[in-house]
């Protein structure tokens, strides 16, 4: 695995082909399979939680005014549901060890 770049969906079912022995398609189905059901979860309005590793969480955001930085002009911004991700302790206490 790379230490520096980014971590990829082949990554991943090249990290279960090598520690379980599972056919490359068979991870790379399996890293699907994942992705798809929090994919959908997500959509459905649910949160995800990924115990360790963290939590996506979806917010709904209210009618407000933005303003144009450029003209000053105000602007009305669309409700809207965004997705944040909550990183747990365990996860914050392993980056900031390096």
């Amino acid at each position: 695995m790379r230490s520096v770049g980014t971590l990829t969906r082949a990554d991943l079912a090249e990290t279960i082909n090598r520690k379980l022995g599972v056919s490359r398609a068979d991870s790379l189905a399996m890293v699907e399979s994942i992705l798809d059901k929090m994919c959908s979860a997500l959509s459905d309005g649910e949160n995800v939680k990924i115990s360790g590793f963290g939590s996506f969480v979806l917010r709904d955001k209210n009618e407000r005014v933005g303003r144009n930085p450029k003209t000053g002009v105000e602007v009305p911004i669309t409700p809207r549901r965004v997705l944040t991700f909550r990183a747990s302790q365990l996860l914050k206490d392993k980056i900031a060890n390096g």
